[in-house]
């Protein structure tokens, strides 16, 4: 369900006149349980953009050549990162969107696994909907792997099974054969989609029966769907918007 306490006559045109993934979107959160309140039109319309671009990051990512694989074997362009222990440190001088950028312009240079894919994802698409001198203040001295991610990112997780394209969803695999396999990070493209690096596309029963291929021999427990979805502030993020 959405509400708007402020609505405009120009956001509510805007609005009428969505369509393709957009249209969708909003027919999602309209649709939800859930209560979504927005102080303004152009609130709703910059979370309706941004999760947008997050499936539009998410098809990216899955063409720009970025392998997947864990961290003893991970690589990041060494041009704009160093490795550190924990993860890869943005280098001095080097502009946040400069980096990420390159993610999806050199993908060869780059190795990860499922969950710091997730992070790579949000901040494209949160650089893709913000202003650029916004986003390098926001973001400067990144690190990136696994869930490390900048408090500005604003990730929130939550618990149930609406999801809304641009959530990101977590496939248990109990029984796994290799650790980088105990489960997968996945976006919510919508209808019944899901993308998740190093599996692909595919819908939830594909997502469980890839999973299922990767368990220890004589595995008993199948993979499955974790009740919970994480997704961005959107409201935090849109007093930043480009538009």
């Amino acid at each position: 369900m959405i509400i708007i306490r402020f609505p405009d006559a120009l956001g509510s045109q805007k609005l009428q006149s969505l369509s393709g993934k957009q249209k969708e979107i909003y027919e999602y959160l309209d649709r939800n349980l859930t209560m979504f309140e927005y102080e303004t039109t152009n609130q709703l319309l910059f979370e309706i953009r941004l999760r947008e671009n997050i499936v539009e990051s998410a098809m990216k990512l899955k063409d720009s050549g970025v392998a997947f694989t864990s961290f003893t074997y991970s690589k990041f362009n060494p041009v704009y990162w160093t490795r550190i222990p924990s993860g890869y440190l943005l280098k001095p001088n080097v502009l946040p969107s400069t980096a990420i950028n390159d993610i999806y312009s050199n993908g060869q240079e780059y190795g990860f696994e499922c969950s710091t894919a997730m992070v790579v994802i949000f901040y494209k698409a949160v650089l893709d909907s913000i202003r650029l001198g916004d986003f390098n203040q926001l973001f400067g001295g990144l690190l990136v792997w696994n869930w490390n991610y900048d408090s500005d990112l604003a990730i929130i997780t939550l618990e149930g099974n609406e999801f809304i394209p641009g959530d990101v969803v977590y496939f248990m695999n109990p029984d796994f054969d290799k650790p980088i396999w105990r489960g997968e990070n996945a976006v919510y493209l919508g209808k019944d989609l899901y993308f998740g690096h190093g599996v692909g596309i595919g819908t939830a029963d594909e997502m469980v029966k890839a999973l299922n291929t990767l368990r220890k021999e004589g595995a008993v427990t199948s993979a499955y769907m974790l009740q919970q979805h994480s997704r961005l502030n959107f409201k935090y993020l849109s007093q930043f918007s480009s538009k």
